[in-house]
C-alpha cells in the first residue's frame, strides 16, 4: 500500500500524530489564526490538552453542543455556520458527527476545517462528502476534505472498545462495497476505479490483521485501523464518489438511523449498523448460488466465493464487542424485515439489494435472512 504520509500530501492533508497536544505542523499553521472549537460533553475534554496549546498560538472560541450525542441536521449545522462568521478555521474534537458538521460548515463559510480524532470509529475523516439529516431524511452532501486530522495515540487507544469496533465495522465493509461495485460495472456498465479499489483493498487486509491488537486497545492496532480510515476517505477523492467506501451495508444503515430517527431514539454508532448490514450482504452474496442462474451470474458467482464466510465477520466483530443481531440495537424483525425490502431505495445505486430485487430473489430468502440476523 502506498504510504500514507504521501497520500496525504497527495490530496493536501495533514496527517498528524502527536501526544499532549504536541501537533507542531498543526499548531505552526494555526499561529495568529482564529479557530472555532466544535465539540460535545464527551470530547470537550479529550481535547484540553491540544486546546491548552492552541490558545498559546490564536485566539480560539468555543461551540460545545449541549447533547451528548448531537446530530448533524440543519438545527447543529446553522449553528456551526452562524458560529463560524469572524473565524478562520474550524476544529472538530470528536469523530463522525462532529467531523461531519465541521466540514459542511466549513464548506458553506469557505473556511477551512480539521478534527483532533477522539475515536476511531468511522471513515469519514478524508472524504469530501458528508451525511446530513435534512427534514428526516439522510442526504449526502458535497463538503471539503479536513485540511489536518490530529490523531493521539493515547486518545485513540483509550476510547471505548465498541467504538474501535465501530471502526473496524466500516473498514471490513469494504470487502462488500468494492464487491457492490465489482459487480455492477459488470452488469451495468458503471464506470470502476482500479486503483482506488486496490488502495482500498490493501488497507482493509491490514486491518483485519491489527484486530487482535485493537480488542485489547494496543496502539499497533489503532494505527492501521486510523490508516485504513484515512484511505477510505482517498479512494473517495481518487474514484470522484463514495463508491469505495459504501454499498448495500450503508444503504442499510442509513435506512436504520432514519427509523431511529422517526422514532425519536438515540441512533447506534454508524460503524456498528455498517457492521451488521456487511454481515447480510455476505449472506446474501453467498446465497446466490442456491437462487435461479440470472444474466452474469458466472462472474457475481466467482466475486462472492471471494467474500469471507459470515461467520468470520461474526468472529472478528464479537471480538470487539459488537453485536452480530440487529436485536442487539433494539431494531425489530419488522423494521429488518422492512429495511430489506426497501434499503435500496435510498440510493440510485446497483448492490446486492439491488441486484436481489431486480431478480426477484430477495422474497425467496427474505423469511430465513430476518431470522438469522434478528
Amino acid at each position: 500500500m502506498r504510504d500514507i504520509g504521501e497520500l496525504s500530501r497527495q490530496f493536501h492533508v495533514n496527517a498528524e500524530w502527536g501526544t499532549g497536544g504536541n501537533f507542531p505542523r498543526f499548531l505552526a499553521h494555526m499561529r495568529g489564526k482564529k479557530v472555532l472549537l466544535l465539540a460535545d460533553p464527551n470530547t470537550r475534554p479529550l481535547a484540553e490538552p491540544l486546546l491548552s496549546a492552541l490558545r498559546q498560538e490564536c485566539e480560539v472560541t468555543e461551540l460545545v453542543y449541549p447533547e451528548r450525542e448531537p446530530v448533524a441536521d440543519e438545527r447543529t449545522v446553522q449553528r456551526a455556520i452562524a458560529r463560524a462568521e469572524g473565524q478562520d478555521y474550524l476544529l472538530a474534537a470528536g469523530a463522525g458527527t462532529l467531523n461531519d458538521i465541521a466540514k459542511y460548515a466549513g464548506h458553506c463559510t469557505k473556511k477551512p476545517s480539521g478534527v483532533f480524532a477522539t475515536a476511531p470509529s468511522m471513515d469519514g475523516f478524508t472524504s469530501g462528502v458528508t451525511p446530513l439529516i435534512e427534514k428526516g431524511a439522510k442526504i449526502t452532501r458535497t463538503a471539503q476534505v479536513a485540511s489536518d486530522v490530529l490523531m493521539d495515540a493515547k486518545v485513540l487507544c483509550s476510547a471505548p472498545k465498541i467504538m474501535r469496533g465501530a471502526g473496524v465495522g466500516d473498514v471490513l465493509a469494504k470487502y462488500c462495497c468494492l464487491t457492490d461495485w465489482r459487480v455492477s460495472a459488470r452488469l451495468t456498465g458503471e464506470e470502476y476505479n482500479a486503483e482506488a479499489a486496490a488502495l482500498m483493498e490493501e488497507a482493509v487486509r491490514r486491518c483485519e490483521e491489527a484486530v487482535p491488537a485493537l480488542a485489547e486497545g494496543k496502539e499497533e492496532g489503532v494505527r492501521p485501523l486510523m490508516d485504513a480510515l484515512l484511505v477510505s476517505g482517498f479512494a473517495m477523492s481518487m474514484a470522484g464518489n463514495s463508491r469505495p467506501a459504501s454499498g448495500a451495508e450503508h444503504h442499510m444503515s442509513h435506512y436504520l438511523e432514519m427509523d431511529f430517527l422517526r422514532r425519536g431514539l438515540p441512533i447506534p454508532l454508524h460503524g456498528i449498523k455498517v457492521a451488521l448490514g456487511t454481515l447480510v450482504s455476505l449472506y446474501l452474496y453467498k446465497n446466490l448460488q442456491h437462487m435461479p442462474p440470472f444474466s452474469g451470474c458466472e462472474y457475481v458467482y466467482r466475486e462472492a466465493e471471494k467474500l469471507p464466510p459470515v461467520e468470520e465477520a461474526e468472529r472478528i466483530f464479537l471480538s470487539l464487542g459488537c453485536p452480530v443481531r440487529f436485536s442487539g440495537i433494539g431494531v425489530s424483525k419488522e423494521t429488518v424485515r422492512a429495511m430489506l425490502l426497501n434499503a435500496y431505495k435510498i440510493r440510485d445505486r446497483f448492490t446486492i439489494l439491488t441486484l436481489y430485487r431486480r431478480c426477484g430473489f430477495m422474497e425467496k430468502i427474505l423469511d430465513e435472512t430476518v431470522e438469522r440476523f434478528s
